[in-house]
């Protein structure tokens, strides 16, 4: 399975050491990541370095130079305790917020990097979490296509093309034999130094399977049925469950 990779949580006051040192190891490689930028940070967790001086400037390089860029909701701030149609997480910027609410708030997001000059039919929701009325108002501002889901390959659902992110890390590096794509979900704000050293390893082994995301935008997607739906929506309710379950056990340890 090819390998793509997705880094969320773009921000002028992310933590851009961490940023740069995974871009080195990115540029290493000759491979160009996913970015999903947030037009209006409102989110006090990515409040973590100074502010870049040239952001845009320097995101509208990261275009240049074959980076694809993504609209990480607008403020990334939840607003609804919503799971949403792809239930990963119990919070959202947008799920049951309303049609109306949520075109506004997409349109301004979508006006906020246009006057920087990014131009994107991206969209990457925050959590993961998203209902039918933003696909809905996102495909009404000229969106076509989102980073999310579960699958081999891009997908199209309610008019709207799904590139998928990988359900566990590891069983994708075990099975070097299946065909297909799926993305790494990389937040570098988060990193330490033990994940830099997994995906410095992660890299060296699998140097023959990672792409660009502009590669994964050229795969043709499939149409999927009610089937591959339904298993979808069930791996992700079981991932939310595994996680919550994990984190519990974690807390107990303390």
């Amino acid at each position: 399975m090819r390998i793509a990779i997705r880094m969320d949580d773009i921000t002028p006051d992310m933590d851009w050491a961490k940023f740069l040192r995974f871009k080195e190891l990115c540029d290493q490689y000759q491979i160009k990541p996913l970015i999903g930028v947030v037009p209006d940070n409102q989110d006090a967790n990515l409040h973590i370095d100074e502010p870049a001086g040239d952001f845009w400037g320097y995101v509208r390089q990261l275009a240049e130079d074959g980076w694809c860029v993504a609209q990480h909701g607008v403020t990334h701030c939840y607003r609804t305790k919503r799971m949403g149609c792809f239930p990963l997480n119990r919070l959202s910027e947008f799920a049951g917020t309303g049609y109306d609410n949520q075109y506004r708030a997409l349109q301004r997001g979508k006006k906020i990097l246009s006057d920087h000059g990014i131009r994107t039919d991206l969209f990457m929701a925050p959590a993961h979490s998203f209902d039918r009325d933003t696909v809905k108002a996102l495909k009404k501002l000229g969106f076509c296509r989102m980073t999310d889901g579960f699958g081999d390959s891009p997908y199209t659902r309610w008019g709207m093309t799904f590139y998928p992110i990988s359900y566990r890390q590891g069983s994708v590096l075990k099975n070097q034999k299946r065909d297909g794509f799926t993305t790494f979900v990389v937040h570098t704000n988060m990193m330490c130094d033990k994940d830099f050293a997994r995906y410095e390893q992660l890299f060296a082994d699998c140097r023959d399977r990672l792409v660009s995301y502009t590669e994964l935008l050229q795969v043709k997607p499939r149409r999927r049925g009610v089937f591959g739906n339904m298993k979808e929506y069930v791996m992700a309710v079981v991932k939310f469950a595994l996680v919550a379950a994990k984190a519990r056990v974690r807390g107990g340890a303390v």
